[in-house]
């Protein structure tokens, strides 16, 4: 394919060289003239192992050329990759000035090139989710007229490379996220990445933005959450790389998928208890751990949230049915359930409320099931009815609150269902 990389600074570079390396025709374009003298003279503008010798072949190759104005994109190129930066703003926001700019040459040159092809224009710069609605596709609306996109094929596709691995992230990477208006798939997208052997997503383009987001800000929990467990460890002299050796061991539900889909608030007899104590830990050893000391604050903010989307659009006193108290499936176990926790919530607020639960006979609560259970929802025998009372009464809403599984192990908490009655 023919490409256009608009942007030569990490990640545009990056793309260029390994792009121009699989046999594509590269132009790179950037408005500072070193950059492009750099590349032109078969050097990186960047520091990336291996990147000087893909620039330097694919140039001498003719595989590979920048400059410092946009091309005419005519019928010849099928690909655009913007990779220009988004610095932060003073109040944390991105700048926007490099998209906006960028997205009026690559728009006007469209214009200008004529031609009755269609030509894919894909964004790599992260920014907030509705940028390419809000921002970039007006833009293109307006060089090209209504019918501008029977020119040109608006797509995010966020990059996930590393400082010093760049080349094999980009080559192999973890996993391919394509945003299309829609949420279809992309033709020129589709041969891009034919080589790729890990999962690819085509999702909408909002998805597809908030990606890098959700990835990086991970990243950084990991990093943050990994040095408050080191300085914990410190105050007791216990080792913190053995420690972190015996957390990274366990690939089963440490370093896993599970405890990381949205879904329900977390409780149970050991997740609010262990954190709370390890809280009282770090204010006894005289450590600081603000990511720990707000994960229960957090908690409380999603129940309020569950709460709010159980409850929206009812009327006072509505009648609504909980499928489900206790925090696990399959079990009576209701020490500190978020149902439980709603179920109470919903009856101090006026609603009338039914429960059924088939693993629940509040005979067999005992020792501080039975404790929690009665101290935080008293009305429990008034609530607690059998599944024909369900089947067969009228309820303005249902909220299926049972707790899912998968591959045989217990998760924290799935998202409410709720349904709709009448």
């Amino acid at each position: 394919m023919k490409i256009a990389v608009v942007g030569l600074g990490y990640v545009g570079v990056t793309a260029a060289a390994c792009l121009a390396s699989d046999e594509h025709e590269v132009v790179g374009v950037d408005v500072n003239a070193s950059k492009v003298e750099s590349v032109n003279a078969r050097l990186s503008p960047i520091s990336e192992p291996g990147i000087d010798k893909l620039i330097a072949e694919s140039v001498s190759a003719d595989r590979l050329a920048a400059r410092v104005s946009m091309p005419v994109l005519d019928d010849t190129f099928d690909l655009v990759i913007v990779c220009v930066g988004t610095p932060s703003a003073p109040d944390g926001s991105h700048n926007m000035t490099y998209i906006a700019e960028s997205s009026r040459q690559i728009a006007e040159s469209v214009a200008k090139a004529g031609g009755a092809g269609r030509i894919t224009v894909a964004f790599r710069s992260t920014f907030v989710p509705g940028t390419m609605s809000s921002l970039v596709s007006p833009i293109f609306e307006h060089a090209l007229g209504e019918e501008w996109a029977d020119r040109v094929e608006l797509v995010y596709n966020p990059e996930f490379l590393r400082e010093g691995s760049a080349i094999n992230d980009f080559k192999n990477p973890p996993k391919v996220v394509v945003g299309t208006i829609g949420g279809g798939r992309s033709t020129t997208m589709d041969t891009l990445n034919s080589s790729f052997d890990c999962p690819i997503f085509n999702v909408e383009m909002e998805e597809a933005e908030i990606t890098k987001f959700i990835d990086n800000t991970w990243h950084a929990l990991k990093v943050s959450y990994a040095n408050e467990i080191g300085r914990i460890a410190s105050s007791f002299s216990i080792s913190a790389k053995k420690v972190s050796e015996i957390f990274l061991s366990d690939t089963k539900l440490n370093i896993s998928p599970y405890y990381l889909r949205p879904g329900g608030a977390f409780g149970g007899s050991c997740l609010p208890k262990d954190v709370r104590a390890l809280e009282h830990i770090g204010r006894v050893m005289k450590v600081d751990l603000p990511i720990i000391d707000s994960v229960m604050q957090s908690n409380a903010v999603h129940k309020d949230f569950q709460f709010g989307r159980a409850v929206n659009g009812l009327p006072d006193g509505a009648r609504i049915a909980l499928l489900g108290l206790a925090f696990k499936a399959k079990t009576d176990d209701l020490r500190e359930s978020p149902h439980v926790d709603l179920a109470a919530r919903l009856l101090s607020s006026g609603y009338q409320v039914k429960v059924f639960d088939p693993e629940l006979s509040p005979r067999k609560l005992m020792g501080q099931n039975l404790a929690y259970t009665y101290s935080h929802l008293p009305a429990l025998d008034k609530i607690l009815v059998s599944r024909e009372e369900i089947e067969t009464g009228e309820f303005d809403r249902i909220l299926e609150c049972t707790p899912g599984t998968a591959d045989g192990l217990d998760l924290v908490g799935t998202p409410l269902k709720l349904h709709e009655i009448g």
